[in-house]
């Protein structure tokens, strides 16, 4: 994470210029079209974002 403005967190991908700027908003989950949307902007396939979740929650 590079830093946080109010209630979205600000990502930047290391070695490129790609921002992903991702709201939240307490317990709120974010809504389905938005999620794939910053997958796209990601540069992830599903099954690649799927693979970290699932690596990040092994680590908890």
């Amino acid at each position: 994470m590079d830093h946080i403005e109010g209630s979205h967190h600000i990502l930047v991908k290391d070695g490129t210029e790609t921002i992903l700027v991702v709201p939240v908003h307490g317990t709120k989950p974010i809504k389905v079209g938005l999620l794939k949307r910053l997958i796209k902007d990601a540069g992830l396939t599903n099954e690649e974002f799927l693979m970290l979740c699932y690596k990040e929650g092994r680590k908890r």
